[in-house]
Order: C-alpha cells, then sequence, then structure tokens
C-alpha cells in the first residue's frame, strides 16, 4: 500500500528551503502575464453605464455618435463603447471557430449589480419571512452575467455584507438564510459563505417599527397626571424611533458611499416596510393636527407633539444626505414593502398606505426607482424593471488631471436628437480614486472582490501561476497552485515600518461563476530578515484546491496590504476525470534547484490523503511556474501522466510563439530518460526527460509536448517558457 504522507526526502527539502521563511513570516488567515509584465503608467478611465428608453420599453440600435458626454462644462471625446444586450439572443458561431472559444466577456461597468438589503429594524419577523421567500424567487429570474450581493441593517450592527457581488446564484440564496445572524466569514471578500450550522435559524425584525406609544385623554380640565405620563411615554417612544432613523440613515448613507467604489450601476433591492414619514414631515392626519391645535388653543400644552405637528428638519436633512449618497453612489433604489396583503385592507387591519411606505416612496423616488406594494412575489414586481434595463450602452472618456483625491464629480450625458419621450438614465457623477492609504477596509474589499469576479488582469507587480490537478483519493482532485511574486514590485512604493502586508487570493470558479474552491492568506514580512531575498528573486507561495472533475477559471490576486499595488491573474484549468480511467498527460514540469525563491506554504498542516506530487526518481522538487531558459542549453523536464499505456514512449516537442504562431522547422530537443510507472493503479507514471530550446529571441513561448505509444496512441499537453534576455540566436 503506497504511503499517502509526504515521503521523508521531500520534509526535509521543505524545511531546508522553509528555514529562513518561516522565521520572518508570520501569517494569519484573514477574514497571464509572466515576469516583465507590469504597468508603468495609470490612465484613468470613466465608464458611464447608459440606459435610453422611450415609452418605458429601451432604445436599440445606437451608437457612439449617438451620445455626447460631459464633466461639469467640459465635454470629453467618447474613447470606448460597448453594448450589451440581455433580450438577444447569441450570434451563432462559426463553422470554422474552435469549440474552445468562448463569448467576449460582459463589460464589469455594463453587467447589472443587485444589492438585496434587508431592513432588520423596521421590518417585523412575518414580513421579513416574505421578504425572504420573495427575494429567492428573484435571484432565479436574474441573467447569468447578472451578480447579486445580499445585505443587511439592523440598529446593533449597522449595515453588513453578508454575501459580496456574485454570480453564484446557490450562495446567494444561501446568504439569504443567514440574515439576521452574526457569520464569522472565512473567506475575506465574502465572496464564500461558511458552511451553515446546523439549527440555524435566522432573526431580526421588529425593531423600531413596533415601539410607538398610546396617545392619552385626560377628559378636560387640567393637566390629568395620567395624560402626561402617557404624552411623556409617547414623546420618548418617537423620540428613540427619531434616532433609529437618524443611525439607519447615517449608516446607509456610508454604506451607499463604499458602495460608489464599485463599477456600474446597483440597484437596491430594499426591502423593509419602512419607517412612519410623520417623523420628518408631521402628521398629515387632518383629525390629529386639529387635535393639536384644538389642544394648544386651550393651552393643553401636554398633548401636543411638535414633531408630530411640525415635523423634524433634522431628521429630514439626514434622510436627504443618504439620498444624496445612494444618487452619487450610482444606487438606484427600487424599494418593496413585504407587508404584502395588508396593503389592501386584509391583514392586520391596516389601512391602504399607512405605516412606512411613504418613506420608502421617498427613497426610491429620489433615487430614479419605484416603490413596488402589494406585492408577494417580487419577480414579478421587478419584471418591468429587469425589461428597462436590459440594454446598456456603456460609454468611456479619459479626463485629464484627475486628482486622486476622492472627490465628487458630477457628469451629464445627452442623445443627440432624441425623439419626444425619450428619456436617458445614467450615473450623475463618479468619485475620483482615492489613495490606497485613504481607503477604508470595505472599500479595500469590494475593489479586491470586483477584480476577482470580473476576470480583471492588470496590476503593478509581476506574477506567474502555475496550477495544475492530480488524481486525489476521493472524488476530487487534489491542485496545487505556486504564485511567483516580484519581489522588487513587492518592495515598491513607500513603507509603514519594517513589515511588509502581503495579501493572497485565490478562487476557482467554475462556468456558471460558483466559487468551488478558494484560500486567502495575509502574510507579514519581516523586512529585516528577508528584503535581500525578497530583492533577488521574489516570493513563491504554494497553496491547493479540491476541485471535482470539470472546466474552471482561476482567479488569483496578489496585493501588497501597505501600498495597494496589486497583481490580478486568471488562469484557467480543466480537471479530467481521472476516474474513467482515460489517459491524462500534465503539462511539463520544469523543476527548479532551491533556495531561489522566499517560499511560503499556505498551511503548514501536510495533507494526510494524497502524495506530495512533484517528484523524479523518487526525489521532491518544486516546479517553476515561468521557466527560464537559454537556447541550447539542456533543462530537466518532469512528465507526469495517469493510465499511460506501458512500453516505451517517445516524446516530440513544437514551440508556438506567444500568439500562437508556428515558430519553424526547428522546435528545439526533447528526450526522455527515464520512465517510473505508478505504484498503484491510481498513481501516476512519472518521466525524466530533458529539454533543449533552439535559437530563440528574448520572449514568451508555448512548449506542446506530445507522448506517443508503441501503437500510436498520442497523448499531448502544453507548458509556458520564457527566453531569458541574455539568450541570442
Amino acid at each position: 500500500m503506497r504511503s499517502t504522507a509526504l515521503p521523508a526526502r521531500f520534509a526535509l527539502y521543505l524545511v531546508t528551503c522553509l528555514a529562513a521563511c518561516l522565521a520572518a513570516a508570520q501569517t494569519s488567515e484573514t477574514p497571464g502575464k509572466t515576469q516583465g509584465y507590469i504597468e508603468s503608467t495609470e490612465v484613468l478611465a470613466v465608464e458611464v453605464p447608459v440606459q435610453v428608453l422611450r415609452n418605458g420599453e429601451p432604445v436599440r440600435g445606437l451608437t457612439a455618435a449617438d451620445f455626447e458626454i460631459y464633466e461639469g462644462r467640459t465635454q470629453h471625446a467618447i474613447t470606448g463603447f460597448e453594448v450589451l444586450d440581455l433580450s438577444a439572443a447569441p450570434a451563432p458561431t462559426p463553422a470554422n471557430t474552435p469549440q474552445a472559444a468562448k463569448p467576449a466577456p460582459v463589460p464589469p461597468s455594463a453587467r447589472r449589480r443587485f444589492v438585496l438589503l434587508f431592513d432588520l429594524s423596521f421590518t417585523s419577523p412575518t414580513s421579513l419571512a416574505k421578504a425572504r421567500q420573495s427575494a429567492k424567487t428573484l435571484i432565479t429570474g436574474l441573467q447569468p452575467s447578472d451578480l447579486v450581493a445580499v445585505s443587511s441593517y439592523s440598529p446593533v450592527r449597522g449595515p453588513e455584507l453578508v454575501l459580496n457581488f456574485t454570480a453564484d446564484r446557490r450562495q446567494a440564496t444561501e446568504a439569504l438564510e443567514r440574515l439576521g445572524s452574526a457569520v464569522v466569514a472565512a473567506d475575506p471578500l465574502r465572496l464564500n459563505l461558511p458552511p451553515m450550522e446546523t439549527g440555524h435559524a435566522a432573526s431580526g425584525g421588529g425593531g423600531a417599527a413596533g415601539r410607538r406609544g398610546d396617545t392619552g385623554d385626560s377628559g378636560g380640565g387640567g393637566p390629568d397626571i395620567n395624560a402626561v405620563i402617557n404624552a411623556a411615554v409617547e414623546k420618548a417612544g418617537v423620540d428613540q424611533q427619531q434616532r433609529d432613523v437618524v443611525a439607519f440613515s447615517r449608516a446607509v448613507g456610508s454604506f451607499a458611499k463604499m458602495l460608489g467604489s464599485v463599477r456600474g450601476r446597483k440597484y437596491v433591492v430594499f426591502l423593509s416596510e419602512g419607517f412612519d414619514n410623520k417623523l420628518m414631515l408631521g402628521s398629515q392626519d387632518d383629525d390629529e393636527m386639529q387635535a393639536m391645535s384644538e389642544a394648544s388653543a386651550s393651552g393643553e400644552y401636554w398633548k401636543v407633539n411638535s414633531d408630530a405637528r411640525y415635523g423634524n428638519t433634522k431628521l429630514s436633512g439626514d434622510v436627504e444626505k443618504m439620498i444624496e449618497e445612494l444618487r452619487r453612489a450610482d444606487c438606484v433604489v427600487q424599494a418593496v414593502d413585504p407587508g404584502g396583503l395588508r396593503a389592501f385592507g386584509g391583514e392586520n387591519g391596516v389601512k391602504p398606505g399607512a405605516g412606512g411606505q411613504d418613506s420608502l416612496f421617498i427613497m426610491a423616488d429620489g433615487t430614479g426607482g419605484e416603490l413596488y406594494r402589494n406585492y408577494n412575489d417580487l419577480s414579478v414586481a421587478m419584471h418591468d424593471m429587469l425589461t428597462r434595463t436590459s440594454v446598456t450602452y456603456v460609454l468611456s472618456y479619459q479626463p485629464e488631471g484627475v486628482k486622486h483625491d476622492g472627490a465628487y464629480r458630477k457628469l451629464r450625458v445627452q442623445l443627440k436628437n432624441a425623439p419626444r419621450g425619450t428619456q436617458v438614465v445614467y450615473r450623475p457623477g463618479y468619485y475620483a480614486p482615492k489613495e490606497f492609504k485613504d481607503q477604508s477596509p470595505l472599500e479595500r474589499m469590494l475593489d479586491a472582490a470586483g477584480r476577482v469576479v470580473s476576470g480583471q488582469e492588470g496590476g503593478a507587480i509581476a506574477t506567474s501561476v502555475l496550477v495544475a490537478p492530480f488524481q486525489g483519493a476521493a472524488d476530487k482532485a487534489y491542485v496545487p497552485v505556486l504564485i511567483e511574486i516580484d519581489g522588487r514590485g513587492l518592495l515598491s512604493g513607500p513603507r509603514q515600518g519594517t513589515a511588509l502586508p502581503v495579501e493572497i487570493y485565490t478562487y476557482a470558479m467554475d462556468e456558471q461563476g460558483t466559487v468551488q474552491d478558494f484560500f486567502a492568506k495575509t502574510l507579514a514580512l519581516d523586512l529585516k530578515k528577508v528584503e535581500p531575498a525578497l530583492r533577488q528573486s521574489g516570493l513563491k507561495f504554494y497553496g491547493d484546491l479540491a476541485l471535482a472533475p470539470g472546466s474552471y477559471s482561476l482567479r488569483v490576486l496578489v496585493r501588497n496590504g501597505a501600498t495597494g499595488a496589486l497583481s490580478s491573474r486568471v488562469v484557467p484549468l480543466t480537471v479530467p476525470a481521472f476516474a474513467e480511467q482515460k489517459a491524462v498527460l500534465l503539462q511539463p514540469f520544469f523543476p527548479e534547484a532551491p533556495g531561489r525563491w522566499l517560499l511560503i506554504r499556505e498551511s503548514n498542516e501536510v495533507p494526510k490523503d494524497v502524495p506530495y506530487p512533484f517528484q523524479i526518481r523518487q526525489e521532491p522538487y518544486i516546479p517553476a511556474a515561468a521557466p527560464v531558459l537559454q537556447p541550447g542549453q539542456e533543462a530537466r523536464l518532469s512528465l507526469i501522466g495517469y493510465h499511460l499505456q506501458p512500453g516505451v514512449l517517445t516524446a516530440d516537442a513544437r514551440i508556438l510563439r506567444s500568439d500562437g504562431q508556428e515558430l519553424g522547422a526547428d522546435n528545439g530537443e526533447i528526450q526522455v530518460k527515464e520512465r517510473q510507472p505508478g505504484e498503484t493503479a491510481n498513481a501516476p507514471d512519472r518521466l525524466a526527460a530533458t529539454f533543449r530550446p533552439p535559437a530563440l529571441q528574448p520572449g514568451e513561448y508555448l512548449l506542446l509536448v506530445t507522448l506517443t505509444d508503441a501503437a500510436g496512441r498520442a497523448e499531448t499537453s502544453t507548458a509556458t517558457f520564457v527566453v531569458g534576455k541574455g539568450a541570442h540566436g
């Protein structure tokens, strides 16, 4: 029986590699291109998603020439133009298009982003249960490109982001069950929820909306002590409700400002019964106003509530500031009263229009949204809104001289020769970028998560990623992920103390955008000990994932936690169905000499169900993510295959340029030196080989290796390599 623990030789090898690293790097769990890939300049591109409506229906067929865009009084040239039509059928795939070809990605700013915001303060438990069920129905009706986030507000914890913007409908539905409960997020970007505890029950609701006093009546004469006490109790209740509204307005306003850092329009589906509007505007009841007027005239001042009579201007100001922050963040509030049937007068005996619907209307109308009353099925209520927003035009322009001060800058979009009745809906402005040091933790999290979900690549830190699947002991593959991070890029920029914080996030998403596995780590590197090693090469991080057979998009984000410098990479990955016993040849691996990198593992725990995957002649090694080869110089090569036929295997090599073009007749020389068969039926065969590249110019290339058995059956795999600057050809 083959041992499932790491070989002792590798344990000693790893200890040698990590001896200096582990003493210098304190790790904690935090709630592409190859080397030389660096952005040297930053160009601010402002993207403005626009919807054009006529008679409530989206207008199609417009071009960039139909629009004008202004920042203040200055008109800007439109430098980018994209269209997303969610109702259009996908274009047919030409017969000569490779099957692997994918449709063009949706522009991040064109993707609809829905924020399900549940009010746990002014909503009863019964209505909250209705809201949760309606939201589940809404989620199932969204388009694949739509993103949804789940959040809540409570007086105790304020606004909370339960789940970040994601295309994962399963996670979004599960997040609805977490409302009102403290969730300890294992994922610092909140793209993946922790497992649900058994017996979990969501709580919340029945907050300030239930705290109301009763008005007493003395029956005339002098001040009745009971009437005075009742009036005092009522006023205390009203005062508390006003404080609750102030806290809500300020918290949601701050939350909206953070959402302003997220690209694209945000549709905030606010599920709440609202608060009593007379807290702001005073009573709208004629009988109540008449009674207070008579009490004031007769000197019965204890019967007069000045806020109820005249409204609270300070409270109104706080609510208006919240609405302004929502507008500035390009948030459209779609307010939904989950009270449902109560507005028909049948439930709870409440009159139509009573309760907090006026306050919900103010929030919705003030941001360009609508108030949905009397709806138990939210998908029906939102159908018109989804139709109106099905066509989005994304206009881009590049302003000059924008300071990174977070200031708000107003925008205006005009449609040329617009027919009467045409409505142009667009973001009213944008916030200028902030320096990383001035960003809040929530803004930093939203930015990182947005890059991961959108698949946006770029950044100033050069990184290379190697990922390969190996057969696991159960139904999931063991997938090592090696990330090589350029040390000089990490060290660039101002420093804060002697510790260098490095954030590493890796997510494996399937074709539906569901996170199937992830790891996240924050490292605190002691520069007094490791700076020379970082400057010489950089940091090499070894993590692993557990994935079922299928196709994945691996999203890797590395960020300097002090300066904000980062690298964002997207790597395609296919995990074979090893259980089908079909031949599989993994990508070629180039072993690296130990000591080149500052090497750190995701976890110090040794996997007990998977043997260490990288070995040649039973000697462990660590492969290079971006191997650098020299023309004419022989390099060691490791080939690993599953279910290969026994006997002699011959190897053939082809080299392609980075753009996929054939190199020519000379593809170098590859030789298989030794074959080590697997010790069990599920263990891989390991082949020790060498590769000698031909004369090549410096740059990035693709190596295609084909193994052929005696019967002519062939398996092919690929790997990238780099020819160093010292090469000549």
